[in-house]
């Protein structure tokens, strides 16, 4: 006989798919009716909630908001994974391009929430979020791809975290104003950044195990 599921846990579940619920509002409404529009009334209008409900999971609309935009980073992070995951091991070049054919989607082709957060020209919160996509990306990045790097090559760069961090930002900002930069710069941008240009076959004598 299969065992009833504790009820803390479906509870949990329950609270976790409410709190959910109001996140995809603030998105929905964002991409509707612009960031300017968000307001405590339009999410629960949009989430089918009451005001008290709202106030139970999030003070106010800005936690909700920073909450929406988790998620967005979220998605960033999962796309990443997806990167890592699917790369080629060996393959510096091809992960290069792909890393930089990615970027440029994930700005060019941002979720609602941050193109919503530019047209109402909010800069200090979109400078908010990209400090947010750096340091989460940096750090994935440090946890897993430098780590496997590592394992089979000198890494040629000081301050690691520090240095993708600045390269994310860097990059986001640029597409973010020069959205038909080519994938070919990107990458020369990157591998030149971290000293990998070497291992590309534009620059073969800057291969460092020569």
């Amino acid at each position: 006989m299969e065992q009833a599921e504790p009820r803390a846990k479906r509870a949990r579940l329950a609270h976790d798919d409410r709190k959910q619920e109001i996140v995809q509002a603030v998105l929905a409404v964002c991409a509707d009716q612009g960031i300017e529009h968000l307001s405590v009334s339009s999410v629960t209008q949009r989430a089918g909630c009451t005001r008290s409900l709202f106030y139970h999971y999030f003070p106010n609309k800005d936690a909700a908001l920073a909450a929406a935009l988790d998620h967005t980073i979220d998605l960033f992070i999962e796309r990443l994974r997806t990167w890592n995951a699917g790369r080629v091991q060996g393959d510096i070049e091809g992960a290069l391009e792909s890393i930089s054919r990615l970027l440029i989607d994930m700005v060019v082709n941002s979720p609602e929430l941050p193109r919503s957060i530019l047209n109402n020209g909010d800069a200090v919160l979109y400078t908010a979020f990209v400090h947010k996509v750096a340091e989460r990306c940096a750090r994935y990045l440090c946890e897993t791809t430098v780590i496997e790097f590592g394992k089979r090559h000198e890494i040629l760069i000081d301050h690691v975290y520090e240095t993708f961090y600045v390269l994310i930002s860097g990059l986001i900002l640029y597409i973010r104003s020069h959205a038909d930069v080519s994938v070919d710069v990107v990458k020369d941008i990157i591998a030149s950044t971290l000293h990998i240009e070497g291992f590309t076959s534009k620059y073969p004598e800057r291969h460092p195990e020569r």
